[in-house]
């Protein structure tokens, strides 16, 4: 008897350290922006495509022709869930109530905006302008809806300012009780920042992720553009992901989403999963 109780032993301690060296040990969710066009066709054939890949939670920045209540009820349905509901600035900012009761109805915890309206470089002005209606968005999502707004880097935004940059800035002068922030590495990346650092930076401010890499070669820029074909399958890019994802661990990430806005997701995706699930520390 105490042969087999010291084997259990030793049996479950072998397992929690092999859980230990693995990087990522949760299974990622989805952007539905990865599946744009399989969602435009079929939204429920689309969901059992990705569930059958092994992810059950979602963050949509489309409704796909659907109501918001309509979609819940097809998540439901698979034992799915949308935790992130992603829409443009000026919605967030002009149609608030109907995009917090949206949200609400999806049961996403976070409303996400990804993209900035601006002409040519992004500008102080423009930053300052962005901080007063971020900070005005979030109050209300938090109020009235209890939901909690993010901010999407996307490149335009590194900009430098003073000691900085200006999406600095904007993480600065926005109120933390109101205005969190989603890292988009690979649009942390391509402007040349370095994500492990940003994530030691701001800690807590990014409560949401998505999980990209940028092809070997490519060199980057701020213009918050690139080819989609440059997106490639995790770990076979220019991005240190054992490092993200441990700094991201340690920041308090709560949702990490693979988005791949490559034509090949077919073949990317499976493999995206494969790498997250195999990468040890």
């Amino acid at each position: 008897m105490k042969t087999n109780t010291l084997l259990l032993a030793f049996l479950l301690l072998a397992s929690v350290v092999q859980a230990q060296k693995k990087v990522f040990p949760q299974a990622p969710g989805m952007v539905s922006y990865t599946y744009r066009n399989s969602f435009s066709k079929n939204v429920a054939a689309t969901l059992d495509t990705i569930k059958a890949l092994g992810i059950t939670d979602m963050e949509f920045s489309n409704l796909f022709g659907k109501t918001a209540a309509e979609l819940r009820k097809l998540l439901d349905e698979r034992g799915m869930k949308c935790s992130s509901f992603g829409v443009s600035y000026p919605d967030a900012l002009n149609k608030t109530q109907e995009v917090g009761q949206n949200a609400k109805t999806l049961g996403a915890k976070f409303v996400r905006v990804a993209w900035i309206p601006h002409d040519g470089p992004f500008t102080l002005d423009m930053a300052k302008k962005t901080v007063a209606d971020f900070n005005q968005i979030g109050k209300r999502l938090n109020d009235d809806y209890g939901i909690t707004f993010c901010y999407h880097n996307h490149g335009f935004e590194f900009q430098p300012y003073q000691d900085g940059t200006l999406f600095d800035y904007i993480v600065q002068q926005t109120d933390p009780r109101y205005v969190s922030f989603e890292m988009d590495i690979l649009w942390t990346f391509f402007p040349g920042q370095d994500p492990v650092a940003l994530l030691n930076k701001y800690g807590k401010r990014f409560k949401l992720m998505h999980l990209k890499d940028l092809r070997k070669g490519v060199t980057g820029n701020l213009s918050g553009g690139t080819p989609v074909e440059n997106d490639v399958a995790l770990g076979t890019g220019q991005i240190d992901l054992a490092a993200v994802l441990k700094a991201a661990r340690k920041a308090g990430v709560q949702h990490y989403y693979i988005e791949d806005e490559s034509p090949s997701i077919k073949t990317q995706v499976p493999q995206s999963i494969a790498y997250l699930k195999n990468l040890k520390d």
